[in-house]
């Protein structure tokens, strides 16, 4: 059987949305993400990505139920078409994409970010980063041969686990950053179903920091760092009462997108987060949704501000004009708190490489670290 990847998304209902393909999880059968990989990876043959059949393809998945499953279907449609799939195992979103961009090899992960389980999708990564708009519209244009014999039996096996890409994105944190960065900081850690839950304790714990796991559960929670649900709200308030936190932190279900509160449990808002952390770093060129604060130009704080159309897709693609255009410290970020580079950026002493797809723990890195900053300019002020 043949067909056109524009065609089999009318036919399953499963569709490119701001970020790769989503549907229901019943919808994302075997055969249409198989058939989705397939057009992604010829789509990358064509385009000169993909060079020589042996080459490696990661994968990766978020805890919903249908993701080990869908991550199987990938790997296959990687391995017939002559590749090596890596299974990096459940993880966040930007470990595997950095492990694609370190190796130079495209990454695919399952997963439906904030939405409830019984939906999920296929975050798309170059080997430079995730897919364009341009990118899409040629994927939608692939017409793939499969074989519809592969699909009347069991699911497809994944290969073992590699955790390269698990290990390497937490060092990426606890290299750059000073180990005692965080001492002395008290922040509780809502895991809930969050595939970064334990990844976030390795890392502020790493830095120096007093860590306690809250709210961890067996069963996906859909937490959206952009429309909190109240019963986030009530709990961050709750614990913050308790436990007398700095702060509390989180992440959605794929841990791209970061939650950030105050001491009392109030979360920041995304958008304002990703200012505060634009500044730590130092950037002089910001790419963010038109949907976000207008702090980010009343502040002054920036040189160069660009607004773009709502999605990753957009923001990455302003920030690679700005780099173009001459900025030497490329961000961008989105109303959901997730947070992009384009720029190595000096941090402490050290050097932090560009990462341009949505990251969680780095604005919530940025925002401490600034409020510790702001802290000791006061303690100076106010005793000398």
């Amino acid at each position: 059987m043949k067909i056109k990847i524009n065609d089999l998304m009318q036919q399953s209902g499963v569709k490119f949305g701001t970020s790769g393909a989503r549907g229901l999880a019943e919808a994302m059968t075997n055969q249409v993400c198989y058939t989705y990989a397939k057009g992604f990876l010829q789509y990358l043959e064509e385009s000169g990505e993909l060079k020589r059949k042996g080459e490696s393809v990661a994968i990766a998945g978020d805890l919903r139920p249908s993701s080990g499953r869908i991550m199987g279907a990938v790997a296959k449609a990687a391995s017939d078409m002559g590749y090596a799939p890596v299974n990096c195992g459940y993880i966040p979103s930007p470990a595997v994409a950095l492990y694609g961009i370190e190796n130079g090899c495209p990454s695919m992960m399952v997963t439906g970010s904030h939405i409830p389980s019984d939906r999920n999708g296929i975050k798309f990564n170059k080997c430079t980063g995730e897919i364009l708009k341009y990118d899409e519209e040629q994927i939608r244009e692939q017409i793939v041969k499969v074989d519809e014999s592969i699909f009347c039996g069991d699911d497809f096996n994944l290969p073992e686990e590699n955790i390269d890409a698990r290990i390497n994105y937490v060092n990426r944190y606890l290299r750059t950053f000073p180990k005692g960065c965080l001492q002395g900081k008290k922040i509780g850690i809502y895991q809930h179903s969050a595939v970064g839950r334990d990844v976030l304790i390795e890392i502020f714990s790493g830095l120096g920091a007093d860590v306690t796991p809250l709210g961890f559960s067996d069963t996906f929670i859909p937490v959206d760092t952009e429309a909190i649900r109240d019963e986030d709200v009530a709990l961050a308030r709750e614990w913050a009462l308790e436990n007398g936190f700095d702060t509390i932190i989180s992440t959605d279900g794929d841990s791209d997108r970061p939650l950030i509160s105050d001491e009392n449990g109030i979360w920041l808002r995304g958008d304002v987060a990703g200012i505060l952390a634009a500044k730590y770093l130092g950037a002089d060129s910001i790419s963010t949704p038109v949907s976000c604060n207008s702090a980010v130009e009343k502040c002054g704080w920036f040189k160069d501000v660009r607004r773009t159309k709502i999605g990753s897709p957009f923001v990455v693609a302003s920030m690679i004009d700005a780099s173009f255009a001459g900025c030497k410290g490329v961000v961008g970020y989105e109303a959901n708190g997730g947070f992009l580079t384009n720029s190595e950026f000096p941090v402490l002493g050290k050097k932090l490489p560009p990462l341009p797809t949505r990251d969680a723990v780095l604005p919530i890195l940025s925002v401490l670290l600034l409020s510790i900053q702001l802290m000791k300019t006061l303690a100076i002020t106010f005793t000398g």
